[in-house]
């Protein structure tokens, strides 16, 4: 009976959370004229969506969303998944005081450091390039953290294991630690690909032409413009491809999550 409980609480928490996707799947095929009318008498079809990409340039925003959003999770894995291993493993003076440090700055908000970034950014003469939009990304406290974290479970037979094989240090990173943190590199390409694909004010701020808007700013830009009435139809249609990958991220990344820590280098 317990258990039959929990699973009907599952249910409806997983009903609460799809309907509004659902929702917007809906009213994206719905059209703007039938969109407030009874669902028995709506007309589901794909024009929206075709507006979408005569109205704006979308494929555009998607290529660009998706670059910025792979190389900033690429760069921030591989920095995070170093730095966390050197401050599990490796200790030398002042380590410590140093990973407090990247602690403090996940303390500070992001708005804080966007006025300052700009004017790196502009004095770099980066406004309005992929570097602007990809390199602020490539570095994170909570990156740094999680990995860390889970590099001190990491087994220290194995490490010393590896030492007797002949193994340096960065040999021990890339061919032993990196290949069993598969779980703690999953889940950090996820959170930093969603962030990264999901981030507005930065691309709103370091962009000003359209080859270099990303979907999120573009989907703003497309509900912002001078219209009588929103589109919405149109909107939910481009609010539907803009969930598109997050959503396939988190498919592809789920069974690297629940992998256990060391199975990959522990062979019966």
């Amino acid at each position: 009976m317990k258990k039959t409980f929990l699973y009907l609480i599952l249910i409806l928490i997983a009903i609460s959370m799809i309907a509004p996707f659902f929702m917007m799947f809906l009213i994206s095929l719905s059209g703007n004229e039938n969109i407030f009318t009874d669902y028995k008498h709506m007309n589901l079809n794909f024009c929206s969506y075709k507006n979408v990409f005569q109205s704006i340039p979308v494929v555009k925003y998607f290529l660009n969303s998706l670059i910025v959003a792979l190389f900033t999770t690429i760069g921030q894995v591989i920095i995070s998944a170093l730095a966390g291993y050197g401050f599990a493993k490796l200790k030398f003076k002042g380590s410590d005081a140093i990973f407090f440090i990247f602690i403090l700055t996940m303390m500070v908000p992001s708005q804080v450091n966007i006025v300052p970034l700009f004017y790196l950014m502009s004095k770099l003469g980066w406004v309005n390039t992929y570097q602007a939009l990809i390199i602020p990304g490539l570095f994170g406290g909570f990156g740094v953290y999680l990995m860390r974290q889970y590099f001190l479970s990491f087994s220290e037979e194995l490490i010393e294991a590896s030492i007797l094989d002949g193994c340096n240090p960065f040999q021990t990173f890339y061919k032993i630690a990196l290949p069993c943190a598969l779980p703690a590199i999953a889940t950090l390409s996820v959170f930093t690909f969603v962030s990264a694909w999901n981030s507005f004010i930065w691309p709103l701020i370091v962009t000003n032409t359209d080859s270099m808007r990303t979907l999120a700013v573009g989907l703003a830009v497309f509900k912002g413009s001078f219209r009588e009435i929103t589109m919405w139809g149109e909107l939910t249609a481009c609010a539907c491809i803009c969930s598109i990958p997050v959503i396939a991220v988190f498919i592809l990344g789920k069974r690297y999550i629940t992998v256990n820590p060391q199975s990959g280098a522990i062979k019966g």
